[in-house]
């Protein structure tokens, strides 16, 4: 079967079965037409559960620590540097320069200090479309991280995210003559998504919760994640991503 008919089957077959309840008044609920998203699906998630504006629109700093803490139990503040980042680049489309919209991050302007290339479920921006989901793009990453056939077992480690990062960006470079992404930025974006994504127990991320974070942009309450009583460490995870990454 060719992949993206694997992937396409997935897609469909994800989020079907609910095994465990979403908190109340955080259940997860598909953007709607005049909904804002972005290219990052920890903050699409966010939106999608009620944790940022389900609108996507008018962020402000005290939603990001508030979203980043009672959905993922970061550091409130961890990324008010990102923030800062974002609202001096002026690209907000607010109105406001103290808020921006999701999609306002898919701009020209956030290129390359805010997003880049080399994205693990989107194009490069040179090829068009950077801010939607890219089924060709997610499908070679998932068949790395072997998602839908676990032959592998059913979590993601710190190894395997490793190589499929080094190899998307390798795609990316191939493709793109313009790749200009150093390698914090990919090496982030992975260690960003595992800490997200991370069972201490496991050691590892389960792969139904990594399906259910990219594909659906959905935090996966049904598969059995919770909330960490433990703040999350992202620093440490990413000196682990780094260890593991190809020479």
């Amino acid at each position: 079967m060719k992949l993206f008919s694997i992937v396409k089957l997935g897609l469909m077959a994800l989020g079907t079965a609910s095994c465990f309840p979403e908190p109340a008044g955080h259940e997860w609920h598909v953007a709607g037409p005049d909904d804002k998203r972005s290219p990052c699906p920890g903050l699409n998630a966010m939106a999608n559960h009620g944790y940022l504006p389900r609108s996507g629109k008018f962020i402000d700093k005290l939603a990001i620590r508030s979203g980043v803490s009672n959905a993922y139990n970061y550091p409130a503040t961890l990324f008010d540097g990102v923030v800062d980042q974002v609202l001096a680049a002026g690209i907000s489309t607010t109105g406001d320069n103290s808020t921006f919209n999701l999609d306002d991050l898919a701009s020209p302007g956030a290129y390359p200090e805010i997003q880049f290339d080399g994205s693990l479920s989107r194009n490069d921006k040179v090829f068009g479309d950077a801010l939607n989901f890219d089924l060709n793009i997610w499908g070679h990453t998932a068949e790395r991280l072997d998602l839908y056939t676990n032959s592998t077992g059913d979590y993601v480690t710190i190894e395997v995210a490793a190589a499929a990062r080094a190899a998307r960006v390798q795609d990316a470079m191939s493709a793109n003559p313009g790749f200009t992404a150093g390698p914090n930025f990919s090496l982030g974006t992975t260690a960003l998504y595992l800490t997200t994504m991370w069972d201490t127990a496991a050691d590892a991320a389960p792969k139904s919760w990594v399906r259910a974070f990219f594909e659906n942009e959905r935090i996966p309450f049904t598969e059995g994640y919770f909330v960490p009583e433990t703040q999350k460490d992202l620093g440490a995870m990413f000196a682990r991503v780094v260890a593991a990454s190809p020479a």
